[in-house]
């Protein structure tokens, strides 16, 4: 079972010409409304792929809060871990012809008390993962402790998605409470540099570290100092919002299944290439068998070494 802690929002999408500058005014060609979230639409990932699945966020106990519940269900998301004291949150998600986009998120009531218990109940119901997205670090290291290793019972292991880390010092301390972290190369870029800094990073604070770039693959940096690197597949992008998200929680489904973190990997980026096919961060998640069927109907593609 995996319980995946964050942010839980409506999108609303805005399909644009291109994404404007400063000061710049464009004409929106359409606009559409749907549910979203990084640790949502990962959770939602996930249960398609065919994991056990909860979703812990905060919610309101509005009608939109329900609709929103009701989707993840839909997909097999248990949501009795999800505070309804809160508010539902609107992301603005702006997305371009080529499938591009730029995301303008509002801060949601996920608090770090929130996270420990959280985390507290994930021990209690012997979950083997906990997923949070970056934006609860550095708080969220302090009611972590640090990962649990191998054979260790007392408490399922820790996968974060930094992209959501505020700064340098945020996503150290998320990795250091992570046994699996995942980034994006330009905010790895940003914030760390390179495949050699980011390999210092993953040795010093023992984590298995993806680091995801699209259309250009994947790169995994080991503790031990491994490096592997996959490809992405060849598909018609639609549109990538969510995209990351789906890599996430597929390769947390893998992990689940007890695939090693380089299969959960190639495994992990064949869903998120399918799932650009079709607009919205939901509605292209595939199912488990959808993607085994690609990868053995693409024999060759099996994430390579690049």
């Amino acid at each position: 079972m995996i319980v995946f802690c964050g942010y839980a929002n409506v999108d609303l999408t805005v399909s644009v010409p291109e994404l404007p500058g400063p000061g710049a005014r464009v004409q929106a060609t359409a606009v559409g409304r749907g549910e979203g979230g990084m640790a949502a639409n990962a959770a939602a990932a996930a249960a398609r792929m065919g994991a056990g699945v909860r979703f812990a966020g905060v919610v309101g106990g509005d009608p939109a809060s329900a609709s929103f519940l009701a989707s993840l269900a839909a997909d097999g998301v248990e949501t009795g871990l999800t505070s309804q004291g809160g508010v539902l949150t609107t992301a603005v998600v702006l997305v371009t012809p080529d499938g591009e986009r730029a995301i303008i998120s509002q801060d949601d009531q996920v608090t770090t008390a929130h996270v420990a218990n959280v985390a507290g109940a994930a021990r209690d119901m012997n979950a083997g993962w906990l997923y949070l997205d970056g934006y609860r670090f550095p708080a969220a290291a302090d009611v972590l402790g640090d990962p649990a290793g191998p054979g260790d019972s007392g408490g399922p292991r820790v996968v974060v998605d930094l992209d959501g880390c505020d700064g340098v010092e945020a996503m150290r301390a998320a990795m250091r409470a992570a046994d699996h972290a995942l980034v994006g190369r330009a905010q790895a870029a940003a914030l760390i540099g390179g495949d050699a800094e980011l390999a210092a990073e993953a040795a010093a604070h023992r984590v298995n570290l993806v680091v995801t770039d699209g259309p250009r693959g994947w790169t995994m940096l080991t503790p031990d100092g491994g490096r592997q690197a996959g490809r992405a597949i060849e598909v018609d992008t639609v549109d990538a919002t969510g995209a990351g998200d789906c890599f996430a929680g597929a390769y947390c489904a893998e992990l689940d299944r007890g695939a090693s973190p380089l299969d959960a990997a190639r495994v992990a980026a064949v869903a998120a290439g399918l799932s650009t096919t079709r607009p919205g961060a939901r509605d292209g998640l595939p199912r488990r068998e959808t993607v085994l069927a690609y990868m053995d109907a693409n024999a060759r593609f099996h994430g390579e070494e690049t």
